[in-house]
């Protein structure tokens, strides 16, 4: 399993559901500024909003695959999930602070 905090940015090599989940995962990255964006290379500044959209795609996603993942995609969205969804509480009580 590979957490969201060791995705890379890049092409994956075939079109799979877990590379599918990358693919929003890194949307939400670049959002909360851990992720240089692809097309530019810039740090870009952290968009809270938009982060928070991405996650929400993934949560729609998980609603409406449920009983049609394997364990392994299933495990894979939920733990991708868990770790946006902490870092998007830890940049929204930064920004609080």
């Amino acid at each position: 399993m590979v957490p969201y905090a060791s995705i890379e940015v890049g092409m994956p090599s075939a079109v799979t559901f877990n590379a599918f989940v990358v693919s929003l995962a890194t949307t939400a990255a670049v959002h909360f500024g851990d992720v240089a964006n692809p097309s530019s290379n810039e740090q870009p500044t952290t968009n809270l909003e938009a982060a928070g959209h991405a996650i929400e795609m993934l949560t729609v996603l998980e609603q409406k695959t449920r009983g049609n993942l394997t364990e392994a995609e299933k495990s894979f969205l939920a733990q991708v999930l868990y770790e946006l969804r902490v870092r998007y509480v830890e940049l929204e009580k930064e920004s609080q602070a």
